[in-house]
């Protein structure tokens, strides 16, 4: 892996991270909602997750940082809480997080199936990029391939945490939901620049201006930065 590559590897997990409220919420809620469970019981625990949650919102309020994504944490850990309360059972506090796993998974396989696949629209939400391009077909094989490693990542990940949840491993199931959250999460974003990248590189073109600019076959080269 090049210097160039490491670079903008670099440069775009700290675009995707600054300010990111999620990722203290997705790793630290999960284990001090466990934890204290174990400790202290059911409302304990309660009372630390929504601790956490309402902490991260005060801290992007004095920091002046975005709150779209603290206010999102917070409404997802106040559903689990209220699961997990409503139920009784420590366990349901992770059950919207495995919905969601599975539902990503199954939404993943359906797009490459329709060849649409779903990582291309994650990318073009971020970089505003021609829609038309991702569908082109030296370009929407390199976005299939990288969402069938997301449709296996949410796989294993959601597959694991409904084996814990169904055989009542409440603290091993909140430390696998916080190693494969952002952790997990994160890793997977770099597999997906390095294979995306190199897949593009193999496919040949053409690049988002040479594709809006209607340049000829012969002249193409692959998008030179970003995936």
């Amino acid at each position: 892996m090049g210097n160039t590559t490491l670079r903008e590897i670099q440069d775009e997990l700290r675009s995707l991270l600054e300010g990111r409220a999620g990722i203290v919420d997705g790793i630290v809620a999960p284990i001090v909602f466990v934890l204290a469970n174990a400790i202290a019981g059911m409302p304990a625990a309660a009372d630390a997750g929504v601790a956490v949650a309402v902490t991260v919102v005060l801290v992007r309020l004095a920091r002046r940082n975005d709150l779209r994504f603290a206010v999102s944490g917070l409404f997802g850990t106040g559903l689990a809480i209220a699961l997990a309360l409503r139920s009784g059972d420590a366990q349901d506090y992770f059950l919207p997080g495995i919905i969601s796993g599975v539902a990503t998974t199954v939404i993943a396989v359906v797009s490459i199936a329709v060849r649409r696949p779903m990582v291309a629209y994650m990318s073009w939400v971020a970089r505003q990029w021609p829609l038309d391009w991702y569908w082109h077909p030296t370009v929407r094989p390199a976005y299939a391939r990288v969402t069938w490693l997301w449709a296996g990542f949410f796989a294993v990940r959601t597959g694991v945490q409904i084996w814990l949840f169904l055989t009542d491993q409440t603290t091993a199931l909140g430390f696998v939901r916080a190693a494969t959250g952002w952790p997990g999460t994160i890793a997977l974003l770099i597999a997906t620049f390095v294979v995306g990248r190199n897949r593009l590189l193999e496919l040949g073109g053409p690049s988002v201006d040479q594709f809006e600019s209607k340049v000829p076959r012969a002249e193409w080269q692959p998008q030179p930065s970003g995936f």
